[in-house]
């Protein structure tokens, strides 16, 4: 299985002066390889853990272990590497299981033996998913929707997976919003 290429993270701040200054430069420091799901990869960019975020100079938020969804009135930016579904489904349950685990959201799974795609999960978040290379597949309880490169899927906390039918990789860009399950739509 071909893996995609490295990309750059810019991160911008000021210098003593109040002018603006590049902070950090270079790749993102914090790469996740799901054991569980070989081939997924996790490519941490930023979060942040108030709403509004506050704005300063500290340290890179991301160094520290994966966490699926942001904290309380946080948001999350990441890029996923989505391998082949030949790699996705061939994993046990236990296995989709672990991968959620993994990513520090155990309770996220809600996949089974008989669930449409093994790695289906739901979160209280609101997620803007990106399709920068390859194609996908939203794979929600009764129906998919095949998303190419440019596409955008608004992702409201529903009970959901990403499927890779083709032989290539895929990767995502995901901004991830705390969120709050309005009543009556809570699992």
């Amino acid at each position: 299985m071909q893996t995609l290429p490295g990309f750059k993270r810019v991160v911008t701040g000021h210098d003593a002066n109040g002018e603006a200054t590049v902070a950090l430069s270079g790749p993102t420091p914090s790469v996740f390889n799901l054991q569980a799901v070989p081939g997924t990869v996790f490519h941490e960019i930023w979060n942040t853990s108030a709403a509004p975020a506050l704005i300063d100079n500290a340290d890179d938020p991301t160094l520290k272990p994966l966490q699926l969804s942001p904290g309380a009135l946080g948001s999350v930016i990441r890029v996923v590497d989505i391998p082949p579904d030949a790699v996705q489904n061939a994993v046990s349950p236990e296995a989709a299981a672990q991968a959620f685990a993994e990513i520090g959201q155990a309770h996220a799974g809600t996949g089974n033996a008989d669930s449409r795609h093994r790695l289906m999960h739901r979160t209280e978040t609101v997620d803007y998913g990106i399709v920068t290379e390859g194609e996908v597949w939203l794979v929600l309880d009764d129906q998919d929707v095949h998303l190419r490169r440019g596409d955008v899927v608004v992702q409201r906390g529903t009970n959901h997976a990403w499927s890779n039918r083709t032989e290539h990789m895929a990767r995502m860009v995901f901004i991830l919003l705390d969120g709050q399950f309005a009543q009556g739509v809570a699992p």
